[in-house]
């Protein structure tokens, strides 16, 4: 177990230095000179003063120059200084991070929830029951975010006025009252793969002997189903959402931006908009960081809910 870890972690920091160097070259060979907008605006971009911002920011600097600087602060908790607001990246970034986490937390739990629980019923009852539930489940997933927005703003935000349409929110009850629609816009989807998934890792169980066995034994229906079928399918559901929570990260720049919400995702938005390339690579690094932690997390906890995965690791 140890020697596990340890392989998790290593690989953890490698893939992690290589995804900022990955983040750093491809802001760093983007389009636009950050110089020109430091200075303010085309009619004030004389050379001189070009010249003089690049030396200031170190700009006119070999690509590794730079990217040995920027990592050597970020390694030591400073993420730079943002070109628009002036201020510490990290600042910024810390003032944004609780509310998209608040959101993507919110989200998963509802598409986790209902999303199993349908899984369970379509499996469980078929039929109709089942038709119903893939036909609309596959509807939701094949909608874009951006399209499920608007919608649930203009339903149940304008016309029914459930829920306010912008913010966050303060406070915990308010904020899980303003953050209701973006965590639906994000959840709608996610939650139909989710159902998907455990119906057809349902189904699978149902096929096995052990059930055929426990059925013969005389055990219940709910008691076959609670303990032989849903137990032994949860591995491929938990990480398929595991999988799922760590890629809302990255759903949150749609969400965030139709709801205005001053989260990570607007933040990022914002910063490509203006050219603001320490806020933009502070941002995909951190939205990094939470995809390689989630996922590391759930490689950790699968062997504890599937014990065959440790058995097979120990064999190995």
């Amino acid at each position: 177990m140890p020697a596990r870890a340890l392989r998790i972690t290593l690989g953890l920091l490698v893939t992690l230095f290589a995804a900022s160097f990955v983040i750093f070259g491809a802001i760093y060979a983007a389009p636009g000179d950050p110089a020109a907008f430091l200075v303010g605006g085309q009619e004030d971009a004389t050379p001189e003063k070009l010249a003089a911002v690049r030396a200031a920011y170190h700009l006119d600097d070999p690509l590794w120059v730079q990217y040995g600087d920027w990592i050597g602060g970020v390694l030591h908790g400073d993420l730079g200084r943002s070109m628009q607001y002036h201020d510490q990246v990290a600042d910024l970034v810390s003032s944004r991070v609780p509310t998209t986490l608040f959101l993507v937390c919110y989200s998963a739990v509802l598409f986790v929830v209902v999303g199993i629980a349908l899984g369970v019923l379509s499996a469980v009852r078929g039929g109709r029951v089942d038709s119903i539930i893939v036909a609309v489940t596959t509807l939701l997933a094949s909608i874009p975010k951006f399209v499920k927005a608007l919608a649930l703003v203009a339903f149940l935000g304008v016309q029914l006025g459930w829920f306010p349409v912008t913010g966050a929110g303060e406070g915990f009850g308010d904020r899980l009252h303003h953050l209701t629609l973006p965590a639906l816009s994000l959840a709608l989807g996610e939650l139909a793969v989710v159902s998907r998934v455990t119906r057809q890792s349902m189904l699978e169980q149902y096929a096995q002997d052990h059930v055929t066995v426990a059925r013969a034994a005389g055990l219940s229906e709910f008691k076959v189903i609670r303990r032989h079928v849903l137990r032994n399918a949860l591995a491929p559901v938990v990480t398929m959402c595991g999988l799922i929570t760590a890629s809302l990260f990255a759903g949150t720049v749609v969400v965030e931006t139709a709801f205005g919400i001053s989260g990570m995702g607007s933040l990022l938005v914002q910063a490509i908009n203006t050219h603001d390339f320490p806020v933009t690579q502070a941002v995909l690094l951190l939205m990094v960081l939470a995809y390689m932690l989630v996922t590391t997390l759930v490689d950790l906890v699968h062997p504890l809910i599937d014990p065959r995965v440790r058995l097979e690791g120990s064999a190995a």
